[in-house]
């Protein structure tokens, strides 16, 4: 058997029966539904998310664990189910956004609410307000767990254990379903691992009618108990008997995922001030003794007499003020230029800023054109000098063949003049011989025809 030292968040009964939740009255049906409702929010998440059955199974098994020390009054059932998946994605080595898990959720709501569908806009002031929220409810869980979040699921024994009872393979899918809808209910917070796939393996084998040997336990070879089985039981045929869960306003801060109580109050506290505000003034015209008293404060002290009489004397004063044209005439300016409320400054302060994000999206825009751009310049200019790195190699070995022809025209034509100088050598000793002996001759006949000369 494999045991761990770590995995040691189990509870009894009776810790059990005076959760938190009960303290703050909530009753053990609702508590059983708002259990069964958060883990029926992580499941359907999970899979739009496209996340691992691992992942799931382990965001349940810390919602189970969180709602063990906290009560559904004071936490909301939809933002500690979001923070359990995206916490449960990061132990098991399969992170998401907290983006796509806001997303996500903020549209499971509106399907389930029936409320039109609206996107959630990342750049919103509600994005903000979520987004700080979900990390915070991550910390309140890891605080609670004491950052002990190891998990460890009935799935991995099961496979082994019918396998060593060598059972057929139906069995295993059933099984196997049974322990994913064990997670909807506390068994993983009351029994351990292996005892709940040894109650699954039962189940299964029950509902399949498949024999199993008894007259030997199975289950004490798996360190688990009849009566520990026969309760596991119990519990998922309890689960398979209720209706599908549906969401039970509990919580004090909201019962909606994409608004809180806080939200409101800040809607609201801008309204009163503005009455608080416009009130006195739009009263100015007729000042009555009583709205003089009450200008007056009822702790000084002083008699009805002295407090008529001031209220008296305040109208006199109202009165000259209202006979002077000037006076008129700054009311009237008062009057028509209304004092702006903290909402109207919030809806144009969030105006304005989505309009600087809106020019610093553009610019960013812009500065990217312009590096294309630059980029593209870059480019154009590498594959100029490319080419005019080419069009030199090119002439350079033109240059050379043309210096290698002219070379071999030269030893050619070096060769051809020493053939005719060789020629025109001979000739000309030929010719030298030829006039010398012409010459000679030619003396000889001179003698003959003139001896005495």
């Amino acid at each position: 058997m494999i045991y761990t030292a770590i995995d040691t968040f189990y509870l009894t009964d009776e810790q059990l029966k005076n959760s938190p939740s009960r303290k703050d009255g909530i009753d053990e049906a609702t508590e059983t539904t708002l259990r069964i409702y958060g883990c029926d929010l992580i499941q359907e998440s999970g899979i739009l998310l496209r996340l691992p059955q691992a992942v799931m199974a382990t965001g349940q098994v810390l919602f189970h664990r969180f709602y063990c020390k906290k009560s559904f009054a004071r936490f909301n059932v939809k933002r500690v189910a979001a923070s359990c998946v995206w916490l449960a994605s990061k132990l098991e080595e399969s992170p998401r956004k907290a983006r796509q898990v806001l997303i996500v959720f903020h549209r499971m709501e509106c399907r389930r609410e029936n409320l039109p569908v609206v996107h959630l806009d990342p750049f919103s002031k509600k994005y903000a307000e979520l987004k700080t929220d979900l990390s915070r409810t991550e910390r309140h869980i890891l605080k609670e767990m004491g950052f002990i979040c190891h998990v460890e699921h009935p799935h991995k024994f099961i496979s082994n254990y019918l396998a060593t009872l060598k059972t057929p393979p139906e069995l295993r899918q059933e099984a196997w379903n049974l322990a994913n809808d064990s997670l909807r209910t506390t068994l993983c917070v009351q029994f351990k691992s292996e005892v709940v796939a040894c109650g699954v393996v039962y189940a299964a084998a029950r509902r399949f009618q498949v024999p199993l040997p008894e007259n030997e336990p199975w289950w004490e070879v798996f360190d688990a108990e009849k009566s520990a089985i026969d309760e596991i039981c119990r519990v998922l045929a309890h689960l398979y008997s209720l209706p599908k869960a549906q969401h039970i306003p509990v919580c004090k801060d909201g019962d909606s995922f994409t608004s809180s109580n806080k939200s409101r109050d800040s809607q609201t506290q801008p309204v009163s001030k503005e009455v608080l505000q416009s009130g006195p003034s739009a009263n100015n015209d007729t000042v009555t003794p009583k709205a003089a008293s009450t200008l007056i404060n009822p702790e000084s002290g002083g008699s009805k007499n002295s407090m008529v009489k001031q209220a008296l004397d305040m109208l006199k004063e109202s009165k000259k003020g209202d006979d002077d044209p000037k006076s008129m005439a700054v009311e009237g300016e008062g009057r028509e230029e209304p004092i702006p409320s903290k909402s109207e400054h919030r809806t144009e302060a969030s105006g304005e800023r989505n309009k600087e994000r809106e020019r610093e999206r553009e610019r960013d825009r812009d500065r990217d054109r312009d590096r294309e751009r630059e980029r593209a310049k870059a480019r154009d200019r590498d594959r100029g000098r490319d080419s005019d790195r080419e069009r030199e190699r090119d002439e350079i070995d033109k240059d050379r063949e043309k210096v290698k022809d002219r070379k071999h025209r030269s030893k050619d034509r070096g060769k051809d003049s020493g053939g005719h100088s060789e020629k025109s050598r001979r000739h000309s000793s030929r010719d030298r011989d030829y006039h010398s002996s012409s010459y000679s001759s030619r003396e000889k006949d001179r003698h003959r025809h003139h001896p005495y000369s």
